[in-house]
């Protein structure tokens, strides 16, 4: 071996050594400011604060196809992805990916999240908006394709960082409790220059708004880590409760109570996610489903848990 090729393979082992004694914080790390880089020139367009002469296209209806996207993939996908190739090599990934490709679960854990989530938003809405009308029928056609749709951008784009990668290292570190409510606001703020955007409702802007979606990211954490312990760490049903939630408020929501704004859905997800939080926190008596390996999982391979 030349003296170059083993300077570099003994960088690569320093750096694998290096990242495997804090997985977590670097993952964080990475996925905040990878994410918060590539959203930059959203947060300074005229879609955002308005620094910079250019605008985002609308696609679908939305800019967050070209807006938020990109940063959404770039930051806890990617950061998941790197850290596991790094750290777990090929074993890793293996793991990361049967998690992430894990779709063969008992058919109630479909129909409890697919008309669960809907259910308890338009339950908890009824009595804060005090009217509603009955939708079109083709707002289920519409809700359909956008959960399909929603699956592989947002759900794709974030679960595999949050859920297969972060959660399975909290969880023994932490407790499955304890974790989750450290997880949970972390998301929640990974979200903070969007709400500089159209994503957020820009211009109107509260600080108080960006403290209820880290609270009800926080609930809904709860609630997901539970689901994804006991569909045996099913990624794919933790992210269709996560997208649910979203594609509710994108397709249907406003089709059943018109007139809504954007403070009132994070208050409305907000109760619904907390009355959900702490009915799961209750009936499990905090352990979220979570069963402890019989081996406390090394550092080495973030994805062994």
């Amino acid at each position: 071996m030349s003296p170059a090729a083993a300077q570099r393979r003994t960088m690569t082992s320093r750096l694998r050594s290096h990242l495997a004694e804090r997985p977590i914080t670097w993952f964080f790390v990475l996925s905040y400011a990878l994410s918060w880089l590539v959203w930059t020139p959203y947060v300074l367009s005229r879609n955002g604060i308005g620094v910079l002469p250019i605008e985002f296209p609308v696609i679908g209806g939305t800019t967050q196809l070209l807006g938020v996207l990109p940063g959404a993939y770039v930051g806890p996908l990617v950061s998941a992805f790197l850290l596991t190739a790094l750290i777990g090599g090929r074993p890793g990934l293996r793991r990361w990916f049967g998690r992430v490709a894990r779709w063969r679960v008992h058919w109630s854990w479909y129909v409890g999240v697919l008309l669960g989530v809907p259910a308890a938003l338009t339950i908890t809405s009824l009595p804060i908006m005090g009217h509603w009308q009955v939708p079109a029928a083709d707002v289920l056609v519409v809700f359909a394709v956008g959960m399909v749709f929603q699956l592989f951008t947002t759900g794709l784009a974030e679960e595999p960082g949050w859920r297969d990668f972060a959660l399975p290292l909290l969880q023994p570190e932490y407790g499955p409790l304890r974790g989750t409510l450290l997880l949970g606001p972390l998301w929640g703020l990974w979200h903070l220059p969007l709400f500089f955007t159209e994503w957020g409702g820009w211009p109107v802007f509260s600080a108080i708004e960006v403290l209820e979606f880290c609270g009800l990211a926080t609930a809904i954490s709860v609630v997901m880590t539970w689901v994804f312990n006991r569909t045996g760490e099913s990624l794919p049903i933790a992210a269709l409760l996560h997208i649910g939630v979203n594609n509710y408020f994108s397709t249907t929501w406003s089709e059943i109570f018109p007139g809504g704004d954007h403070a009132t859905v994070t208050r409305i997800t907000l109760i619904a996610s907390t009355i959900a939080a702490v009915v799961t926190i209750v009936a499990t008596r905090g352990k979220l489903g979570y069963a402890p390996p019989r081996s406390a999982p090394q550092h080495q391979d973030p994805v062994s848990a």
